[in-house]
């Protein structure tokens, strides 16, 4: 009987999605995706203004891409060193399992933005809430806490906001001022979409961050990847990590090799999720007739790729002919040196 072969690809922007004031929310975990073992991700929108409510997450780290919008987080650490930073598109954030965060809008319009989870378990069970917290309390001691009356207590919001709408914070004016007068890095940002890409000869880009670029994620390498219409991510594998993916624009074609025959492929568009398990061979082709872009997560704090190409081309001419059982004629057409994308 042959062997149920797994599914890689998951069409999160179709899921029916969390709502509340001023915010939606999508999110894919194992439970959902059975591939998506070792990483979990969430799409949200926040209006201008709404926050996700202060909160931790018990049993992940989280990384973040801005998609579109102006963001501004704040984050506790466990010394209580308390950071504010401002996120624009192609901004990465990353916050350590446990720390406390809140993540708002502030830009005039909405903002759109992909977290990545090194967990595939990650799930709102292991997420606590600052109002699901206090209201869970006897008012008596959230009383003693926070320095207010009982009955002021029972004025906060009870039970868990998820989202709140806030006032939109003026600081517009101050934002290019302040700007300059800070690192383009800070503890808990990293501007992935200016850093200087690596340009591709057969047709793309790719920027990575990894722990080396941004201290802080120890555990989640990202990267963003374009691939002009035509162009193959060439066959590889990463031998440190699993792969998550987010299509941010285009059509793709990716297939995923299991060992001993077994090979998934499909198609994906704008908004869908694919997976790929740590050591397996894959590739990416760009099926469409407009630019590729996709948003990468491993969970590693290092990057690590060994490509088709440059493997074949290290390698002897009698190794390579002795192995596909064919002659100069084929083997002298193989790649010369690795591609990365090939047109």
């Amino acid at each position: 009987m042959s062997k149920e072969l797994p599914n890689f690809k998951y069409q999160l922007e179709k899921k029916e999605p969390r709502l509340g004031p001023g915010g939606i929310t999508r999110g894919v975990s194992v439970k959902e995706f059975d591939a998506s073992k070792n990483l979990a991700g969430v799409s949200m929108h926040l209006d201008p203004g709404a926050i996700r409510e202060l909160h931790w997450h018990a049993n992940a780290s989280e990384w973040g891409y801005v998609v579109k919008g102006q963001m501004r987080t704040t984050v506790i650490d466990p010394e209580g060193n308390v950071s504010v930073d401002i996120f624009n598109p192609g901004d990465v954030w990353y916050f350590p399992r446990g720390y406390g965060h809140v993540l708002q809008c502030i830009s005039s319009k909405s903002c759109h933005f992909i977290l990545i989870f090194d967990n595939g378990d990650f799930s709102e069970d292991h997420t606590f809430s600052i109002t699901d917290f206090i209201s869970s309390v006897p008012v008596n001691i959230a009383a003693q806490n926070l320095g207010i009356t009982e009955d002021e207590v029972k004025k906060l919001y009870q039970g868990e906001a998820y989202f709140a709408q806030c006032e939109l914070p003026d600081i517009h004016s101050g934002l290019a001022s302040a700007r300059n007068a800070v690192s383009l890095v800070s503890t808990h940002r990293y501007p992935l979409g200016a850093q200087q890409p690596i340009v591709i000869p057969g047709g793309g880009l790719q920027r990575v961050v990894t722990q080396k670029e941004f201290n802080i994620a120890r555990t989640i390498t990202g990267s963003i990847f374009e691939i002009e219409p035509g162009g193959l991510r060439e066959m590889h594998w990463h031998p440190n990590a699993d792969e998550w993916q987010y299509y941010l624009q285009g059509n793709a074609e990716m297939g995923v090799f299991l060992a001993e025959g077994q090979f998934v492929k499909d198609e994906f568009e704008k908004g869908d999720v694919g997976y790929v398990p740590m050591g397996a061979g894959h590739y990416i082709k760009n099926i469409g007739t407009e630019k590729l872009i996709v948003l990468l997560g491993f969970n590693n704090g290092l990057y690590e790729a060994i490509d088709l190409c440059s493997w074949i081309s290290g390698n002897p001419k009698d190794i390579l002919k002795g192995n596909f059982g064919v002659g100069n004629e084929i083997i002298d057409q193989f790649p010369d040196s690795d591609q990365l994308i090939i047109k």
